[in-house]
This record gives C-alpha cells, structure tokens and sequence, in this order.
C-alpha cells in the first residue's frame, strides 16, 4: 500500500462552493483512515492541455462540482485520461455530467454530445432535470453488487444534491447498450451512480457524497476511492 497519494481535483475552486468546502475534509478524514499522505491539487480546468506529462504523477482524479467549467474539453480530456490510464476517478455533480460528456465523445464516437446549460446544437446527453435538485434530499437506489453498493454496505442511500441537469432520458437508452453500467436510480428511475466494469475504480454520482464530510464523516466513495490509488 502507497504511503504517499497524489490526487487531481479537477474543477474550478471558490470557497463560497459547499462541495469544495467539503472535499479538503473528505480528504483529510480518508487519510486519517488509511494513515497515508494525501496530496490533493486543484487542476483549474482551463489549465489542462493534451500533454499527457501534466496528468500521468496522479494516482487518481476527482472531477468535481461547481461547473460550468470554465473549460470542457480541460474537464473533458482529464476525465478521458483517468478512463484510458486507469487511474481510479470519481465524478460527483458536474463531474458525473462531464464523464457522460466524454464517454458519449470518445467511446460512442458522438463527436457533438453536448451539455445542455452551455450548447444549443449537437446531441445534449446532459439536459434539465424533470425535478432540479438544487440543495434537496433524494433516496437512491444502488444495483446490488457495484461498487457504490459495496462502499455504502447497503443498496438505499440518501444523499444531497445541487443541480439541474443529468442524464437525458432520450440518450438513457442508448446507453444502456454500452459497457457503462447505470448502477444508481432515484424513485422515477432516473440516473444518479454509473460505473465502468474492467478499469480499476471508475464512479460517477449526480449527487454529492462529499458533503458527509462537512458532518465529520468520511464519505464512503472518497474511501474507496483513496484505497483504489493507494494499491
């Protein structure tokens, strides 16, 4: 086990955001768990180029909330890293969106897969919620066996959410022909947890497990997210 973890938080930091108020003590609680360093850097979005050099001393990626991002494809092409290298991710709120985004662009080949807050033209696989989840509760069921499922011990969860886009429900079918599995849905079967079967740790919510921290309480998915860099 590493002693040492170097982990990317891709996404624009400000303070006044409560999910980037509450990640550095997400971090702070799992290294206390795991009794290991860990170095979290904030990657401003706008700052990541296609030089492979800049991304490969990370162990792991969290592209977090607070989009719009300043830059897409900067979200875009470290999310795309993590997916091809291997390197444990997780995607929460905006980073759930963006890693559809990518997956849609770079697996599927739908080279104009869109988010529907920034882009009025291509395919938006990311459009507005029937119901906005903005500062709101919701129930979540997980699929029994994936690996949310195994970080909470349990397959119905209650978590918080700020946001009014997710999946689209037109594209769900289509992707449910793809090797990304839909492993969270809330009460109307909507989307809210995928993950990637055969890459190490690949997890993205539409809601965010980090705010558990602000209640001194170790998120599970950064938990199990930590110990998939620190193998």
């Amino acid at each position: 086990m590493k002693t040492t973890v170097r982990l990317a938080l891709v996404g624009d930091y400000h303070p006044s955001i409560t999910a980037h108020q509450a990640i550095p003590k997400a971090v702070e609680l799992a290294a206390q768990r795991f009794n290991i360093s860990i170095h979290a850097d904030w990657l401003a979005t706008e700052t990541i180029t296609d030089d492979p050099a800049s991304l490969s001393h990370f162990d792991a990626f969290w592209c977090t909330p607070g989009s719009p991002y300043r830059s897409t494809e900067g979200a875009i092409r470290a999310i795309r890293f993590a997916r091809e290298q291997n390197k444990p991710f997780l995607g929460t709120c905006g980073g759930f969106q963006h890693a559809i985004i990518e997956y849609a662009r770079n697996v599927m080949d739908w080279q104009d897969a869109g988010h529907g807050e920034t882009d009025t033209e291509g395919r938006l696989v990311i459009a507005a919620l029937a119901c906005e989840m903005v500062e709101k509760q919701g129930s979540v069921t997980l699929l029994e066996g994936s690996i949310p499922a195994k970080a909470y011990a349990r397959l119905e969860i209650e978590e918080g959410y700020r946001c009014r886009y997710g999946i689209n429900t037109e594209f769900q079918s289509a992707l449910a022909g793809q090797s990304l599995k839909m492993v969270g849905h809330d009460a109307a079967g909507e989307v809210r947890a995928i993950e990637l079967p055969g890459h190490p740790f690949y997890v993205a919510t539409l809601f965010q497990p980090e705010r558990a921290a602000l209640k001194g309480e170790l998120p599970p998915l950064v938990a199990a997210l930590i110990q998939a860099a620190s193998i």
